[in-house]
């Protein structure tokens, strides 16, 4: 485990805390690390959901560290799409919930990682952006896509074309984080939403959200028919007993993620 990845479970519940300071940049060992840290997570059937924060109060993440890119050395940038890339596809994919409490300022990678979450809550002095093109770079990390989905294409282009940094009122606004909480609040949150999701079966919530987020890549007419799949699947498994069961006998349900 890297020490720029602090990782804690508290129950069904994974914590990663970027750790870099000043600003918990990212560097290839730091998303190698996340890499394999959410994968291993994805094996482990007691964890239902993941919160991610950054070290400090001023930053959630400031991004890449420029410094690797001052040489313009075409085979760094190669390698460094590649597993900035590989990191966040994994995160995006966790089979559990993946909160963002974003702490303060979230600029570049640091947005794009908040951007594969499911779920944004941010804090009232928190601002975002997405600058890469005044140094004559662009979001290669999902940051083009994930934005657009979230926010329209108009506020992407915003954010992206002209470079503009918001705060987190507007953030909100605009649809790209859910929550807005007062300052120090972010991770108490999105503990709080994370408990939420230890009362869902853990099957069923990751065929939600895979349903969910195939609305991204195919239209309506595929997913449905998956739809219907998924629930009768979800038939194969103990979970689906223990909820309904649960529910009948007026009992909180006891889920084994299987």
């Amino acid at each position: 485990m890297s020490a720029q990845i602090q990782l804690e479970k508290k129950g069904h519940i994974a914590v990663l805390t970027m750790s870099n300071p000043p600003a918990n940049t990212w560097t290839e060992q730091t998303l190698i690390s996340l890499k394999e840290q959410v994968e291993a997570l994805n094996a482990d059937k007691d964890i239902f959901a993941l919160v991610l924060t950054g070290e400090g109060e001023k930053f959630f993440s400031a991004g890449a560290d420029l410094n690797v890119f001052a040489s313009g050395d075409k085979g760094v940038a190669a390698q460094m799409s590649q597993v900035f890339g590989a990191a966040f596809e994994a995160l995006s994919n966790f089979r559990g919930v993946s909160i963002a409490a974003i702490n303060g300022y979230a600029m570049g990678g640091g947005l794009e990682v908040a951007l594969a979450c499911d779920i944004r809550i941010a804090e009232e002095q928190a601002q975002m952006a997405l600058p890469e093109a005044k140094v004559g770079l662009l979001p290669c990390a999902g940051g083009t896509q994930n934005l657009s989905w979230l926010v329209g294409e108009g506020w992407a282009k915003r954010l992206i074309l002209c470079g503009e940094r918001i705060k987190a009122d507007k953030a909100k606004e605009i649809g790209l984080v859910e929550e807005v909480v007062a300052t120090g609040g972010a991770l108490d949150k999105a503990m709080a939403l994370a408990e939420q999701v230890g009362d869902q079966s853990p099957v069923a919530v990751s065929y939600c959200k895979e349903l969910i987020q195939k609305g991204r890549h195919g239209d309506i007419t595929s997913a449905l028919p998956l739809e219907r799949e998924l629930f009768v699947k979800l038939f194969d498994t103990q979970d689906q007993k223990e909820g309904v069961n649960a529910f009948l006998e007026k009992r909180k349900a006891n889920w084994v993620n299987g």
